[in-house]
């Protein structure tokens, strides 16, 4: 297992420009709210691969890489959902005499894995998180789940509910 690191001091690594080097670390992700559900990374931390290579003007681009297995909630039929999301994230930090790349997760040499890996999971998770890719959802008349319902036995009325039988005699145009 990769050491614990949630902050990476870059002068540590002694990178003369132009110079790379890999560190692989273990970094804690706190859990994400996404439309009102909770998802959390099983086990609070990813095993993270960061690259590091100093530029020539004295600063530093940064590549974050991880795989995280996440726990939440279907957001269509409400069970259980374990995606495993993979992350990819490219971070530089250089000034120059024209213009300024600054990273907000780059100060006085130090690297906060934790907050750019939170936000690089984040920014790659799906608009819908789902427990499997042919998840049927919730059944939108009785809220069964249609997983778990024989498409035989589980049929409804074709009648319209009664209280949109106004709408109907709305004549549009």
């Amino acid at each position: 297992m990769p050491p614990f690191a949630d902050l990476i001091d870059l002068d540590t690594l002694h990178l003369r420009p132009g110079e790379g080097r890999r560190v692989d670390t273990e970094v804690r992700i706190e859990p994400l709210m996404l439309g009102g559900q909770r998802y959390a990374v099983d086990g609070g931390t990813v095993d993270t691969r960061l690259d590091v290579s100093r530029t020539v003007t004295s600063g530093y681009a940064l590549r974050l890489r991880f795989d995280a297995p996440i726990e939440g909630t279907c957001m269509r039929c409400m069970a259980d959902a374990m995606p495993v999301i993979g992350v990819d994230a490219r971070e530089i930090d250089q000034a120059g005499p024209a213009e300024e790349l600054h990273s907000p997760y780059f100060e006085g040499g130090v690297v906060d894995l934790a907050a750019w890996a939170r936000d690089a999971l984040l920014l790659a998770m799906p608009a819908q998180v789902i427990c499997r890719e042919e998840c049927l959802g919730l059944c939108s008349v009785c809220g069964a789940n249609l997983n778990e319902a024989d498409p035989e036995e589980h049929r409804h009325d074709e009648r319209t509910d009664s209280r949109w039988a106004k709408l109907r005699d709305l004549k549009l145009g």
